[in-house]
């Protein structure tokens, strides 16, 4: 349904005929005593007053999606931090049948060969994780992702509730410089393992909790684009970490290495950050969201008039509602989620796509080690590969719509995988299948990327992080999953990688369309919009 600034169900509820404005107020009107004063929902504030995307949301958005390239520091550490080193035959060691031609260093005798870098290199030669102790690589990346599952339930529930979007970021990143520090000192394997699901627990809530503070004090027609454009900072994180590890050849001081972001953006970034107007809205604190829209405002060139206050979309523009939302906080969970069948359907179809799309994703990413191509090149070439896959489905965004996208790019990515299956890792197949992956990177990156702006305006703001959280839950749960993929070796892992294409994209085919649709705020404002 098609939505005119002036009749959008989000911000008026019911009053559905009634213009914004009369046509006798004019900027900088201001209310008489006893005249009721304009009531707008934060997006008709930003396109009639404050500015869609000025100076202010642009700042804030660059500062805010730096957080980013911490969690793929963060994450993908465990690439270079996990690999199997290179080995060689000890020269003393002749006569006990060591040859450098052997696949794997399973079958030769203790003592007649070495790892190249010193057992220092990486937690696999720091810890014999190799032959029947191989599963323990597998184990630590899946718990690392367990625990980002958790904590994107817990840090999704803090957002939307307490600590709120700033408060949880803050969080986050505190939480990550402390453990990523603290893993750079693991005795044993076992403390190791710890320490990297209390990382994966702090990482798991960064991505969600930066990508709606950044979006949210965005408007409607700009909100796309600029969601969209935030994985370039994963993206780039990944590009830089691959640069890191190859400066930082021992994992222990890779892993302080990567943790030293997190510390600077705290002290740096996170003072000159603002909190979401919207949390500030539905939490009952009218004051705070009115002085950050002013500033938002003011910063833009524009002015917002006295006599305009803000107001959720479930609000009629009448004096008998007496400004209920700006006295009482309102909150909103998953079971309210579930409880509405428009929210319940949206939510089983969200979870189920992050879920395939992670599989892929990082499935893909931790692939590289078995194609046994240079592993910090390959690791740069799928950073890089993302990059134009995010330009191009925010460039077809609003042209096309959200539900072509999800689908279009998740078969694409799917092709490719499947391709990827059928070709050998020897000679030249070999480079053809690092292509398949890159190929696969290429187009998974675009959906998931997607992902998050979809999933956001399919959620009203009161239960937003809270579904966001959900959803990145499940796509936790795939990449759980995606470690045990890799171990398995050959062409099996992009085979299941190609499945899980498929099914993402016939699960969107039953999502609906979200272009040009008012982002709501409250689960009434929706259903009403909706039905409307």
């Amino acid at each position: 349904m098609a939505n005119s600034p002036g009749s959008d169900p989000s911000c008026h509820g019911s009053s559905l005929e009634s213009p914004l404005l009369p046509p006798s107020k004019k900027p900088g009107w201001e209310p008489e005593p006893g005249s009721e004063p304009e009531k707008l929902c934060i997006d008709d504030m930003l396109r009639k007053y404050c500015g869609e995307f000025g100076s202010w949301q642009l700042r804030h958005f660059v500062l805010t999606s730096l957080a980013w390239a911490l969690e793929a520091f963060h994450t993908m550490v465990m690439i270079f931090a996990d690999q199997e080193p290179a080995w060689r035959c000890l020269k003393g060691a002749a006569g006990s049948g060591c040859d450098e031609k052997e696949s794997g260093v399973c079958g030769l005798e203790p003592g007649s060969w070495e790892w190249k870098g010193g057992s220092g290199s990486s937690t696999v030669a720091q810890w014999g994780l190799v032959c029947g102790e191989k599963y323990k690589v597998g184990l630590v990346q899946a718990l690392f992702f367990g625990g980002c599952m958790i904590g994107a339930g817990v840090f999704g529930h803090l957002s939307d509730s307490k600590l709120g979007r700033k408060g949880s970021l803050t969080a986050v990143c505190i939480l990550n410089a402390i453990f990523g520090c603290l893993t750079s000192l693991a005795p044993d394997y076992f403390t190791y393992l710890l320490l990297r699901f209390l990382t994966g627990f702090s990482t798991g809530g960064v991505g969600l909790c930066c990508f709606v503070l950044a979006t949210e004090p965005i408007g409607p027609t700009k909100r796309g684009a600029a969601g969209m454009s935030t994985f370039y900072f994963f993206s780039t994180g990944i590009a830089l970490l691959s640069g890191i590890a190859y400066i930082f050849p021992s994992w222990r001081a890779l892993y302080i290495a990567s943790s030293i972001p997190s510390i600077i953006f705290l002290v740096l970034v996170v003072p000159f950050i603002s909190e979401s107007p919207r949390w500030y809205l539905v939490r009952g604190k009218m004051n705070e969201a009115m002085k950050i829209m002013r500033t938002i405002a003011k910063s833009n060139g524009q002015y917002l008039p006295d006599g305009v206050i803000l107001a959720l979309d479930d609000e009629s523009n009448d004096a008998s509602n007496d400004n209920r939302s700006c006295k009482e906080p309102i909150s909103g969970s998953l079971i309210d989620v579930i409880r509405s069948p428009i929210t319940r359907i949206r939510l089983f179809l969200t979870v189920g796509i992050n879920f395939t799309c992670s599989v892929v994703y990082y499935g893909l990413s931790l692939n590289v080690v078995n194609l046994e191509t240079n592993l910090y090149l390959n690791v740069l070439l799928n950073a890089v590969a993302e990059m134009p896959a995010f330009t191009i489905t925010a460039l077809m965004l609003d042209k096309f719509g959200r539900k072509p996208l999800a689908i279009g790019t998740q078969w694409f990515s799917a092709i490719f995988c499947f391709m990827g299956s059928l070709v050998g890792n020897v000679g030249m197949w070999k480079v053809i299948r690092m292509f398949c992956g890159i190929l696969g990177i290429f187009g998974m990156a675009g959906t998931y990327n997607l992902l998050f702006i979809y999933t956001a305006e399919l959620f009203p703001t009161v239960v937003r992080n809270a579904a966001l959280g959900c959803a990145t839950q499940a796509a936790q749960m795939g990449a759980i999953l995606a470690p045990f993929v890799v171990v398995w070796g050959g062409g099996l892992p992009f085979l299941v990688f190609g499945v899980c294409g498929l099914i993402g994209g016939m699960l969107a085919y039953y999502l609906p369309e979200t272009l040009n649709k008012p982002l709501y705020d409250t689960m009434t404002g929706m259903e009403e919009g909706e039905t409307a």
